[in-house]
């Protein structure tokens, strides 16, 4: 799943032709971290995943589209996945989704 969600965001940041130092600069976390998230290494949290789609004038709908549409190709192709850590990480993004839109709706009330 990370890697899907690098590969999505390294596709975004090479169509707007900036470089991996200028995205982690605007996003505040080094170089480094933010290579790191592109190539999946780590994951990422919905608070820099909202900070990237800023930088990209996407929505993070826009951005975590691609992990609704990979798992209907995989299963038509007769894939067979679905490990534990893939299942949780799902889990993780679900709830961090969760409250990130819980603190944005919150935002729009007040």
């Amino acid at each position: 799943m990370n890697e899907i969600l690098g590969s999505r965001i390294k596709a975004l940041r090479n169509a707007k032709n900036f470089t991996q130092e200028q995205v982690a600069e605007k996003i505040g976390v080094s170089r480094q971290k933010y290579a790191r998230i592109e190539s999946g290494v780590n994951s990422i949290t919905l608070d820099i995943l909202s900070k990237v789609a800023e930088v990209f004038d996407v929505t993070v709908g826009d951005i975590t589209k691609v992990l609704d549409e990979t798992p209907a190709v995989a299963y038509r192709a007769g894939e067979k996945s679905g490990s534990a850590k893939e299942i949780f990480d799902m889990l993780d993004l679900f709830y961090a989704n969760k409250r990130m839109c819980a603190r944005l709706q919150h935002k729009t009330i007040i």
